[in-house]
């Protein structure tokens, strides 16, 4: 009995064959379903996020042969009869549970070190569980997982700086205020990223959240959730004069806020200090309302360049994490299997070695967070 896993992410295929494998959380239990009833594992959890997709499965099959199947099952299930070649990962026993340690502490992420993966790999291990597709070897292999990530984000600087737009917003406003307790929020449009960066603020100490949208009913139902206020997209100027932080994250193809309507609106504030922050693409406030006094405006380009100030520090963290995480695959092993684990262990060191040494050379992207 061993665990293997297969799986795509953002480094092994593009966003359009992700998306084609990628599964609903509805469909979750059946998939999982169908695959122990086929016989190819005996317990299997599911991860599905944009930027991955992975199958862990435990099986009495050979690796091989595990592979072959579980392949063919995402085949069927997606109806794909196109071309693979190095898209699909394939991971036996140890390397399968050096990588499921590695995603949980955010080492194998487009943005290194972040956190948010943790949540949904907890929230597809519950959904198995819940529907009584895990068994001891998952089981221990999870929790196991969760607190490996646990220990490497509290001894390790690998999550240090700021990973995401919201982390990285809330570092702005708190060198510009000091201290967000007094300063109200303004989201103008309801996005994802737009609401994940209020509700950071918020998080800090923010006072109030107003939520300005071209549907009135989202901008409710937002505010709604977030403790704050609507309000109608052609009257958000009215409100402009009380806000301290403006977050703006339309999909308009032109500027929502330009200077000509925000200097008229600065009269009135009587120095009081105003940030804004532009996460759209297109752009969705014109560069020009920077040379504003007490104005201060930051892009995504801006915010990706701060966050970029703390890779360095992060990659730094890698070997300590990589030698946390292999001593943490061999207890795992010497619960599971207490015979032949010295080749275990060196295989699990050697795996832990090779993806280190690979994920240093890569990329470094901002994200909000691997969803």
């Amino acid at each position: 009995m061993a665990v293997v896993v297969i799986g795509l992410n953002h480094r092994s295929s593009p966003v359009e064959l992700r998306e084609r494998f990628a599964f609903p959380e509805s469909r979750l239990p059946g998939a999982m379903s169908a695959i122990r009833s086929s016989g190819i594992a005996s317990e299997v959890v599911i991860l599905s996020t944009c930027n991955r997709v992975e199958i862990y499965a435990e099986t009495e099959l050979a690796p091989e042969e595990a592979f072959q199947a579980l392949i063919q099952f995402l085949r069927e299930e997606k109806q794909f009869d196109g071309p693979i070649k190095d898209e699909i990962y394939q991971l036996p026993e140890p390397a399968s549970l050096t990588h499921l340690f590695q995603v949980a502490s955010g080492l194998d992420s487009m943005v290194l070190g972040e956190t948010e993966i943790l949540g949904q790999i907890k929230q597809a291990y519950q959904t198995a569980f819940k529907s009584k597709h895990t068994g001891r070897r998952l089981n221990k292999t999870f929790q196991k997982a969760f607190n490996v990530a646990k220990q490497i984000r509290t001894e390790t600087q690998i999550q240090r700086g700021s990973v995401s737009v919201g982390s990285v917003a809330v570092e702005l406003a708190e060198k510009i205020f000091t201290t967000l307790k007094d300063r109200d929020v303004m989201i103008i449009g309801a996005g994802d990223t737009g609401e994940k960066t209020a509700r950071s603020l918020l998080s800090r100490g923010a006072r109030g959240i107003l939520v300005s949208n071209r549907s009135f009913d989202r901008a409710e139902q937002l505010a709604q959730e977030l403790g704050g206020e609507a309000v109608r997209f052609d009257s958000w100027e009215e409100e402009f004069q009380r806000v301290d932080i403006v977050i703006s994250s339309t999909a308009a193809p032109h500027y929502v806020l330009t200077r000509k309507q925000i200097e008229p609106i600065l009269k009135r504030r009587q120095g009081r200090s105003l940030l804004l922050i532009d996460i759209a693409v297109p752009r969705d406030i014109e560069p020009e309302v920077n040379f504003l006094e007490d104005v201060y405006l930051y892009n995504v380009d801006d915010l990706q360049a701060i966050a970029n100030d703390y890779l360095q520090q992060r990659k730094a963290e890698l070997s300590r994490c990589e030698s946390i995480i292999a001593g943490k695959v061999e207890e795992l092993l010497d619960s599971l299997q207490p015979s032949g684990i010295q080749k275990a262990r060196g295989a699990a060191s050697n795996v832990a070695h090779h993806r280190s040494s690979s994920r240093n050379g890569s990329g470094f992207r901002l994200s909000a967070e691997e969803s």
